[in-house]
């Protein structure tokens, strides 16, 4: 089964290494202040920046006026396309040139 050659955390490692290129694809508009970057939440009519937070470090992301909240890059893919885990990562290797994790 291909979905158990993924390396979620291997994968979360390159992705937090390209950060920059994942959130202009999954969270375009938004801007980085310190070491976060901050965006308008897809999921939700968020009509300003300032709740949607991303680790630039770390890829731990947090809207702070809903609660939702997570620890990696695939989860937030996986939040803002609405899809799951699996999916997520594959479009998290997609974003960030392919290959395998």
């Amino acid at each position: 089964m291909k979905s158990a050659s993924i390396d979620f955390a291997a994968l979360n490692r390159r992705a937090v290494q390209k950060l920059p290129a994942v959130l202009m694809k999954f969270l375009p508009g938004g801007l980085v202040r310190g070491q976060e970057y901050i965006a308008r939440n897809p999921t939700r009519p968020d009509r300003h920046l300032g709740s949607f937070k991303i680790n630039m470090q770390s890829g731990r992301w947090a809207d702070f006026a809903t609660g939702d909240a997570g620890g990696d890059i695939i989860s937030l893919v996986a939040y803002v396309q609405n899809v799951a885990q699996l999916e997520a990562a594959r479009l998290v290797m997609e974003a960030i040139g392919g290959g395998h994790a």
